[in-house]
């Protein structure tokens, strides 16, 4: 070898650092290739280890205590760290999990409706930011340590903790006590199977926690919704408004006289990136979707951090009953219709085996293949894409992954036009459409409407029962007052 020349460095890419756990395995399993014992223990100082061990200081008893660490990543999820710390000296031990990746450019709000004893086995990821409920108990945990648990380990974490505290609650705060049992008395009957159904929900602003879907979900069983995250959540995750001036290219087209919008007319307006909190551009236009409403579409691009998104406003008033549109579709022609699936509005195809709840996609105003290629590419993206290879992380089990395998086969059929299926749009707010290929009024055959009295859980969720519609004006009366005024005049 030649004076000049220099060892080349091995560059790691991300992949390579957050190997899933099964790939991990299988690359440090040893090799029997007639080597002797003195050439594998050779090997061993040279070979990399699967979890890194830091030397730490205790903080319980001052002295030093082991550290590991293991970067791997989550099926359907992304990167992770697990921390794991112990101190032989004093038995203290505790563990952690961190997002390795960034803030997301928006929060996440996961809720799982667990109906048997096999939902208690649903993954979850809880973030140091988020926050988990399970409804029914109306028990919240803040935010804080990050964990990797699944419902079932979440659930009797936080019954233990409550059991802890009991006996001295009996006697400093009786009546604390007898509402904490209360309450430990219904999680263990959930634990048990006797409670069931109940939903608990997770919701992280910095869009990095979890909970795991599963291929049977149906609609309302398990949901995903993305919010932009409010100034005190970014406050709170360290991400301040950016002081750069905003673009003061941006302008707004004039009104009408009347004040309102005029169709057609591309508005910008500045606004705050969601992401990065650097100012950005939003733009909207009203579009007038023929024999239907009038539509808002919506866009954002932030030229700072390349975050964009889309999304599709329906006005008008709320009308009295939903509506359930079911469309046959065939060949091409019919995947090339246009199709508006209101953010409120559900989305099943039951040949495909595919459910998709309200508020998942938002609004997207496209057609019947760009809504179901958007779908496909959501879910595959989730599931096979997490790492190079492509297996989508090693807990998922060979049965599973010929499931999906087969699921994807017969979406990816139905987008090509080799195969028939029906879409099913349930939208309470009968805000969505799909187009019509005769003139009206001629009735479409392939296009069946329904209309449906909405249930109690969509009026509840829609907020219609807390709005007050005749007489908002006048502020209500005090139960007091009218007591003390009829007893006046009583007298």
């Amino acid at each position: 070898m030649s004076a000049d020349a220099q060892p080349q460095e091995k560059v790691l890419n991300p992949s390579e650092f957050f190997e899933s756990i099964g790939d991990r395995v299988q690359s440090l399993a040893p090799a029997t290739n007639g080597t002797t014992d003195q050439d594998d223990q050779d090997d061993q100082d040279d070979e990399p280890k699967a979890v890194e061990e830091i030397e730490s200081l205790c903080m319980s008893c001052g002295e030093n205590g082991v550290t590991r660490l293991l970067l791997t990543m989550i099926p359907y999820f992304r990167e992770v760290v697990i921390m794991s710390f112990a101190c032989d000296h004093c038995g203290t031990h505790n563990n952690e999990i961190q997002a390795a990746g960034v803030v997301q450019p928006r929060g996440t709000h996961y809720e799982l409706r667990l109906t048997s004893i096999a939902d208690f086995s649903r993954q979850v990821v809880k973030s140091d930011s988020a926050t988990v409920k399970f409804i029914e108990l109306d028990l919240e945990i803040p935010a804080g340590r990050g964990q990797l648990t699944n419902v079932e380990g979440l659930l009797s974490t936080v019954m233990d903790d409550l059991e802890l505290g009991q006996e001295a609650r009996k006697e400093q705060a009786p009546e604390v006590h007898d509402k904490v049992a209360e309450i430990i008395k219904k999680g263990r009957a959930m634990l048990a199977g006797e409670s069931f159904p109940f939903r608990l929900y997770v919701d992280d602003p910095a869009g990095n926690s979890f909970i795991s879907p599963d291929l049977k979900d149906g609609v309302g069983k398990w949901e995903k919704h993305e919010f932009v995250r409010t100034p005190e959540q970014n406050a709170a995750l360290g991400l301040a408004a950016s002081e750069q001036p905003a673009d003061a290219s941006v302008t707004t087209t004039g009104l009408t006289v009347d004040g309102d919008i005029i169709p057609n007319e591309v508005y910008s307006f500045p606004a705050s990136c969601p992401g990065c909190m650097n100012p950005c551009t939003t733009h909207m236009k009203m579009v007038d979707i023929p024999h239907f409403k009038q539509v808002v579409i919506m866009s954002t691009v932030c030229d700072h951090c390349g975050y964009r998104s889309n999304d599709v406003k329906t006005g008008g008033a709320i009308p009295e009953l939903g509506e359930k549109i079911i469309l046959t579709v065939n060949d091409e022609t019919d995947l090339a219709r246009d199709i508006l699936k209101s953010e409120t509005c559900g989305l099943e195809c039951p040949e495909l085996q595919l459910q998709v709840n309200p508020g998942t996609l938002g609004g997207r105003f496209t057609t019947v293949e760009g809504l179901l290629t958007q779908v496909r590419n959501d879910l595959h993206s989730q599931i096979f894409e997490s790492t190079e290879r492509g297996q989508g992380g090693d807990s998922l089990a060979a049965e599973e992954k010929s499931q999906w395998d087969k699921f994807f086969e017969g979406l990816d059929a139905a987008i090509s036009g080799q195969k028939p299926f029906t879409i099913i749009l349930t939208d309470p707010f009968a805000s969505s459409f799909v187009q019509p290929l005769v003139d009206p009024p001629e009735p479409d055959p392939k296009i069946q409407r329904e209309n449906y009295q909405r249930t109690e859980e969509e009026e509840e969720e829609l907020g219609l029962k807390d709005m007050k519609v005749t007489d908002y004006e006048e502020p209500e009366a005090d139960d007091s007052k009218k007591e003390e005024v009829n007893g006046v005049n009583g007298s």
